[in-house]
């Protein structure tokens, strides 16, 4: 592939491939259990994009290429994945607490990576998002992940799934953020207090997340839909119950 290459892990591919869904933002905490989970079965076949290599989960059987972004659709265009599960992100420390760099990445990246599938005929997406994400907050983390739900509703995908996740639980590779490991011992005795419109920020598995997209990614109703908690956990337990009977969603 021009100005980039790609490894693999799998050995045995098969004549007649599971359905391939391309992962951007595999490294992080919901994008390694969404290779985790679709390792596990025969479905789907992961197609991983990234700008540099990186340890793959135990047991990954998936491709992975590796190129600057603005050769991203290139990938879409070579592979002609069936959906594109965006779980890329940053954090403002990450971003070195600057807004534009933090924007460049959770917005301008996302939109960028959204509009190179969209040309390549992909024709669904699904993209992590946040519970809270507005447009109108004054806070520039939820700001921002309002800002780029907006813009992915205008590319056209035939099928868009926004998931919104409260404080995701999960052990993430070799990055410590102590004050989110305190939030997460502290949410089975904050998660029940939460209620109403607080509901919406209790914490959730990061691997419940992982199979909800999956589901989704695999939907062929069109439309743009948004997904709370609970309609993630349904989607995830639709997800197990179809790889158990392995019946159509």
């Amino acid at each position: 592939m021009a100005n980039g290459h790609w490894v693999s892990p799998m050995s045995d591919p098969r004549p007649i491939g599971p359905v391939r869904v391309a992962l951007v933002g595999a490294t992080g905490l919901v994008g390694r259990r969404v290779i985790e989970v679709a390792s596990l079965g025969d479905d789907v076949r992961i197609v991983g994009i990234a700008r540099r290599e990186a340890s793959l989960p135990q047991g990954a059987r998936m491709e992975m290429f590796v190129s600057e972004p603005d050769k991203w659709g290139d990938v879409f265009d070579a592979v002609r994945p069936r959906a594109l599960i965006c779980a890329l992100g940053t954090t403002w420390k990450k971003a070195g607490r600057d807004e534009a760099a933090f924007r460049a990445v959770d917005h301008d990246l996302v939109i960028a990576t959204a509009e190179a599938a969209k040309r390549a005929g992909v024709p669904n997406m699904v993209l992590v998002s946040a519970a809270g994400a507005d447009a109108r907050s004054k806070t520039l983390y939820m700001r921002v992940k309002g800002e780029t739900e907006n813009a992915l509703s205008r590319i056209g995908f035939k099928r868009l799934d926004i998931l919104h996740p409260g404080l995701l639980r999960g052990e993430r590779e070799g990055d410590l953020r102590f004050a989110e490991r305190a939030a997460i011992l502290a949410a089975p005795l904050v998660d029940p207090l939460l209620s109403g419109s607080w509901a919406r920020y209790r914490s959730i598995d990061a691997g419940l997340v992982a199979e909800a997209a999956l589901g989704f990614a695999l939907r062929r109703a069109g439309g743009r839909f948004t997904h709370d908690s609970e309609s993630m956990r349904r989607a995830a337990r639709e997800w197990r119950r179809v790889g158990e009977t392995g019946e159509a969603a």
